[in-house]
């Protein structure tokens, strides 16, 4: 395991996925885990896993992150219980798939908050409270940054992913001379309670699976065990980069 004893950990998306995922490793390798979710139920039972395992995960109320008042609360509540954040991990988005030509401005502007603006959220009232130096910002964006897809309608999905990866970087260059670093991971088809149906389709299934040389998909512990690498004192030297986890995807 990595050790992240005496780290402060806020997570975003802790009700399920890939955040239940990330709250679990995070607080399994010693750090210290505040969590949200706007559905607050599933964020609860992420809370009683852990407490069964003698654990913790603190933040016990529903959070909208693309509401700036209420992300900004979200953090104020952290730092008024433990004084600081080591690590941000934006974990949390929510999207809407469809073709250019029938993808409404609704569709647009509901993807645009709910996996771009809630990261820049986030962070910006953060920023004053990470560690300096020391602290780590980690974005999970997508290969939908890196890739087209002939069969999925991503347009905007892969435009708000490709902007969290830049986002990231700019944040590595700002952050810098603080001693604050920035990574953004992007994960490939990851099996999640969200990517289920997919998978229970055979046809959608063998489309998905079709250019993953692991011929598999993800787990969501395999892009959480990444997260606490990067933001481990072990990976000081990473910053800036976007981290692909995708079993091949990309190279064929």
């Amino acid at each position: 395991m990595t050790d992240l004893s005496g780290k402060i950990v806020l997570i975003s998306g802790t009700g399920g996925g890939q955040g239940r995922a990330a709250a679990l490793r995070f607080a399994r390798d010693g750090a210290t885990v505040f969590g949200c979710d706007l559905n607050l139920q599933g964020h609860l039972e992420t809370q009683q896993l852990l407490q069964a395992e003698g654990l913790e995960m603190h933040g016990d109320s529903a959070v909208d992150l693309g509401d700036p008042q209420q992300c900004q609360r979200w953090i104020a509540a952290a730092v008024a219980q433990f004084g600081r954040i080591d690590v941000l991990y934006n974990n949390a988005s929510a999207t809407r798939f469809g073709r250019v030509e029938t993808f409404t401005l609704e569709d647009w502007r509901y993807v645009m908050r709910n996996e771009l603006d809630l990261v820049f959220y986030a962070t910006k009232y953060a920023w004053p409270h990470l560690t300096k130096p020391g602290a780590t910002i980690i974005n999970i964006a997508s290969v939908a940054a890196w890739c087209g897809s002939t069969s999925t309608g991503k347009a905007a999905h892969s435009a708000a992913k490709a902007a969290v990866v830049a986002f990231t970087r700019q944040l590595a260059a700002e952050g810098a001379s603080e001693g604050i670093r920035a990574v953004s991971i992007s994960p490939g088809f990851i099996k999640t309670p969200g990517t289920a149906p997919f998978l229970e389709d055979p046809r959608a299934r063998d489309t998905l699976l079709s250019g993953i040389l692991a011929q598999r998909p993800g787990e969501a512990e395999e892009v959480a065990a990444l997260a606490a690498f990067v933001a481990s004192n072990e990976a000081t030297y990473i910053n800036g980069s976007d981290l692909v986890i995708d079993g091949g995807l990309l190279a064929t």
